[in-house]
């Protein structure tokens, strides 16, 4: 009981701050695996229960969910959908050594990317500006990540359509919600059929998840996102370094 109460607590929080900052990953996937679940299925399974707070922040998100002038959502749909197929897949044929040899190197370069990467978007945004073809491309990338791994991809989104000129926080987080809720939804439908899902765990997770995504999304204009990235970012990093001593 004590192991389910706190996978409820992680994927409620998870879902809380994936509406609000992003992040969520880092704390339900550590969450399953320091409960006892293989990594590479913790990875799945937190993919699974994540994923439809995706699609519940984006329609607490409707409102804002307008047409951005330029941007190509057709097909960076396609291509995150596509892209996360591509993920799983790697995922899935990732030997699981391998994988837990990794995880720590990859749980590292997504907090570093979380922490840093709201600073040095503003920096490259002054020295870059890319087109459409560029940006579809970026998603393409980041969407492969995603269905592999995806600690960080809001941040990777938020930073490229940046570049691309978007400039309304909410829009962005409008299409962020339900870009990455794609790709995850694809890469899910592959961890299924593989046999990856430890389901007593997923479920319980899923419906906090949705809860917390529906709240954070519906509360969001009014928390100050620096708050919960801060916090985040000291959560990741202990994590990290515990993944790091867990090797030893």
């Amino acid at each position: 009981m004590g192991s389910y109460l706190l996978l409820v607590c992680a994927a409620f929080a998870a879902g809380l701050i994936n509406s609000v900052a992003g992040g969520g990953s880092f704390i339900t996937f550590p969450a399953l695996v320091f409960t006892g679940v293989p990594s590479i299925i913790a990875n799945a399974s937190s993919t699974l229960a994540l994923f439809p707070g995706s699609f519940a922040s984006a329609w607490a998100y409707r409102d804002d969910f307008k047409k951005s002038e330029g941007f190509p959502f057709r097909p960076m749909l396609i291509v995150s959908l596509a892209g996360g197929i591509t993920g799983a897949l790697l995922l899935l044929f990732t030997p699981q050594r391998t994988f837990d040899a990794v995880i720590p190197w990859l749980m590292l370069g997504a907090a570093l990317l979380f922490t840093f990467g709201p600073r040095v978007s503003p920096i490259l945004q002054r020295m870059f500006h890319i087109g459409p073809i560029t940006l579809i491309c970026i998603q393409a990338l980041v969407a492969i990540y995603g269905g592999y791994f995806g600690g960080a991809i809001g941040i990777m989104m938020l930073a490229a359509w940046s570049l691309f000129g978007l400039k309304d926080i909410h829009v962005m987080n409008a299409n962020k919600t339900l870009l990455g809720g794609s790709m995850n939804a694809v890469a899910v439908v592959l961890f299924v059929i593989a046999r990856k899902i430890w389901w007593p765990q997923t479920l319980v997770m899923l419906v906090a998840g949705v809860i917390g995504s529906y709240a954070g999304a519906r509360t969001a204009k009014s928390v100050n996102p620096r708050y919960v990235r801060n916090a985040i970012t000291v959560v990741s990093l202990a994590i990290t370094i515990a993944f790091f001593l867990r090797r030893h």
